[in-house]
C-alpha cells in the first residue's frame, strides 16, 4: 500500500503530524485505547464524533464511495477531522458521553487546549473499515488495531442496541454493495441467508470481516506504521501493553488510564451467550478464531 503526498492539515494553528488512529471490531477495546490516549501528554484524541461517524458508516457501507477520483475521499476524510479536532468553546458539546467521560469533562470545558497538543487521533472502532483512505489523507498516520476473542465480542454486541440497530432489516436494502466488509457479506446471493440468519451469526460476520481487515493491514504496513495488540493481553498484563503503545507511539501511556474504572472481562462468552448461539459463533468464524488461537482446530 503506497501512500500519495498530501497537503499538509493544520488545526488551530498546530499541524497534524503522525495523527493516531485506533481500529477494532465492535467492543474489541478500541474505547481502551481511546481513553488512555486521550490521557497522554500532548495527545488529542476524539471518540464517536457525530460528524466523523457519518462519513465514515457511509464508506463503511458503500466502500465504492472510497473509490472517488482525485482523492475525494481522503479530502472528505481531513475535512471532517480538521472539524472535529478543533480547539474552540463549545467544540467539546458534540462529543459523545464516552467521549467527555474519558476526558474527564465537567460542564462546557475543552477536554484539550491549543497550547498543550502536539498530536492528534480518533478511537472510533469502525475506521477499519476507512483505514485504506485515512492511509491517503495522513500517510504518516499511526495505526493501533486491537483483536479481541470473536465470542466475547458477540457476547457485548447482543447486549448493545447500538449495535443491533445496524441488522435491522431495512438496513441492507436493495441498493447495498457487495461484498459489503462492514456486514460481512461476501455476495448478494447471501442476502436472504443474512437476513434469516440469528443475531449471533450476523455479528459473528461483523467480527469476522473486520479481523479479516486486521489481517490485510499487517501484511500491508510496516511495524514502523501498525501495532496490534490483543484485548485479553491488555487485561492480563496492561503495563507491559502501556509500554508497547508508550514506545510504538513516542509519547506516555499510562496503565492505570489503559484499564482504570473498568472490568473487563475476559471468557465471559461461556455463561453469557446460549449454547445455540456459541455453535453458531463458531460455525461462522471457525477460520478466524482458530487462526487467533481462541479455538483449536
Amino acid at each position: 500500500m503506497r501512500p500519495p503526498t498530501h497537503v499538509i492539515l493544520v488545526v488551530n494553528g498546530i499541524k497534524v503530524q503522525r495523527p493516531v488512529f485506533v481500529l477494532a471490531a465492535p467492543h474489541s477495546g478500541a474505547d481502551l485505547i481511546g481513553r488512555a490516549l486521550k490521557r497522554s501528554p500532548g495527545m488529542h484524541i476524539t471518540m464517536g464524533r457525530p460528524d466523523v461517524s457519518r462519513v465514515v458508516y457511509a464508506f463503511a457501507r458503500r466502500p465504492s464511495i472510497m473509490r472517488g477520483q482525485a482523492g475525494g475521499p481522503a479530502r472528505v476524510l481531513r475535512d471532517v477531522f480538521a472539524e472535529a479536532w478543533r480547539m474552540v468553546p463549545g467544540a467539546c458539546a458534540d462529543c459523545s458521553p464516552a467521549c467527555r467521560e474519558a476526558g474527564g469533562l465537567v460542564g462546557a470545558t475543552l477536554c484539550a487546549t491549543p497550547e498543550e497538543v502536539t498530536r492528534f487521533g480518533d478511537a472510533n472502532p469502525d475506521l477499519i473499515y476507512s483505514a485504506p483512505v485515512l492511509l491517503q489523507a495522513f500517510p504518516d498516520a499511526r495505526f493501533v488495531q486491537v483483536i479481541r476473542d470473536g465470542r466475547d465480542v458477540v457476547a457485548d454486541m447482543l447486549a448493545d442496541p447500538a449495535c443491533m440497530a445496524w441488522f435491522k432489516p431495512g438496513m441492507l436494502g436493495e441498493e447495498a454493495e457487495f461484498p459489503n466488509p462492514f456486514f460481512g457479506i461476501n455476495s448478494a446471493r447471501n442476502r436472504d441467508r443474512w437476513q434469516a440468519m440469528p443475531a449471533a451469526g450476523k455479528c459473528a460476520l461483523r467480527w469476522r470481516s473486520a479481523v479479516r481487515l486486521s489481517a490485510r493491514l499487517r501484511r500491508e504496513l510496516s511495524t514502523d506504521q501498525l501495532l496490534t495488540l490483543r484485548y485479553e493481553e491488555m487485561v492480563a498484563s496492561p503495563y507491559a501493553a502501556a509500554e508497547r503503545l508508550s514506545a510504538f507511539l513516542e509519547t506516555r501511556v499510562s496503565a492505570v488510564a489503559l484499564l482504570g474504572g473498568t472490568q473487563p472481562r475476559v471468557g465471559a462468552w461461556r455463561r453469557r451467550l446460549r449454547p445455540d448461539d456459541r455453535r453458531l459463533v463458531e460455525k461462522v468464524a471457525r477460520e478466524e478464531l482458530t487462526r487467533l488461537g481462541y479455538l483449536t482446530a
